[in-house]
């Protein structure tokens, strides 16, 4: 069975990252942490339009199924 199919399993590393205890870290450490997260929207969000992008070509060049 192909691994893509199966659904994401609960503990990926978002939801442990939100239920994480903040309390031991600094205001430094967590003003990097969040510089960290924001990198990593970006380039979350990134791949998403290029993801995007790709489907809509392929959609333009092979058609929306069922259309």
């Amino acid at each position: 069975m192909d691994d893509e199919n199966l659904p994401r399993p609960k503990g990926d590393a978002a939801s442990l990252l939100a239920g994480e205890d903040l309390s031991p870290y600094s205001q430094d450490e967590l003003t990097d942490r969040i510089a960290f997260l924001e990198a990593e929207i970006a380039r979350v969000k990134s791949h998403r339009d290029k993801a995007a992008a790709h489907r809509a070509a392929a959609d333009a060049l092979f058609g929306r199924p069922g259309t």
